[in-house]
């Protein structure tokens, strides 16, 4: 039964890489850009959870909301003034102002806190529940149950909400988008902020799930949810999830046969294999572009 547990993990590691890939899909689908800055929106969120449970002693959930709105206000920040302005600007330059932006946070953390790491603290009792003669962790099946949550909220907000309609319509054909009388601008903005709230909430769950966080911790994960974004067909929000969940498990199988130190090479080996393979990802279309 100990793959029962590896799966179990597998998907715990999988729902945080999914929350994250959600944001890098959400924004690709509406202007195109890959924000690589996100990861470091997620680890701003773990942060954000920290100092409310540590200073402020609330429990995981109001720590949960609080890490989410104040990321979703940085996500729109973000945007608004990195972004907003090269709307119409080339990919690269875009490219390189998000890089620019990720290291501006990472840093700017660094210069404020310093480099060290923190532990989180035990907001969650650690207590075990037997399923079919395996021990899992309440924490664990916990974190599924928020992430299936937030996911299942976020398809009614892109589905049955008007600003969900306003995002679909955007990622369409924006210029069509705004002859219809839609704000452009302010569906961009909510798709940065419901992405980062997203980022936040997986940062706060990393942080309880695994006790460690610094401020360079945004980097791997975020490239890794990248991947998983490309391997579902990035712009699609149920690709995302799969790919995410895909990943954790992948990962947690390479670590279980005993190939730990691989674990991190895995999802860069299934990059380059789905680059070969099928460049759209598994839920993505191929379409023609322009150049």
């Amino acid at each position: 039964m100990e793959w029962i547990q590896q799966l179990v993990n597998g998907i715990s590691l999988g729902s945080i890489y999914a929350l994250i890939a959600l944001g890098y899909t959400m924004v690709y689908g509406i202007i195109k850009l890959i924000n690589f800055a996100h990861g470091d929106v997620f680890m701003l969120g773990a942060f954000i959870g920290f100092y409310a449970i540590a200073r402020w002693d609330i429990g995981f959930f109001p720590a949960l909301i609080i890490s989410m709105v104040l990321c979703a206000i940085i996500g729109v920040i973000i945007e608004r003034v990195a972004y907003k302005r090269l709307r119409n600007a080339t990919r690269i330059a875009a490219l390189i102002t998000a890089i620019g932006v990720s290291l501006l946070i990472e840093y700017t953390v660094i210069f404020f806190r310093g480099a060290s790491p923190e532990a989180y603290p035990e907001v969650l009792p650690k207590t075990y529940i037997d399923i079919f003669g395996v021990s899992i962790s309440s924490i664990s099946i916990l974190i599924l149950a928020v992430t299936v949550v937030l996911m299942i909220l976020l398809q009614f907000i892109v589905h049955k909400t008007k600003i969900g309609k306003a995002m679909r319509a955007v990622s369409l054909d924006p210029d069509a988008a705004r002859l219809m009388g839609i704000n452009v601008d302010n569906t961009i903005s909510a798709t940065f902020a419901i992405g980062s709230a997203l980022a936040g909430a997986a940062g706060v769950i990393f942080g309880v799930y695994y006790t460690r966080i610094e401020p360079l911790m945004g980097v791997l994960p975020g490239l890794k949810a990248f991947i998983a974004a490309v391997f579902g067909g990035i712009g699609s929000i149920p690709g995302a999830m799969v790919g995410g969940l895909s990943l954790g498990v992948v990962e947690t199988v390479v670590s279980a046969l005993g190939f730990s130190l691989w674990r991190d090479a895995a999802a860069f080996v299934i990059l380059i294999l789905i680059l070969i393979l099928k460049p759209s990802g598994i839920f993505g279309k191929n379409t023609r572009e322009k150049v």
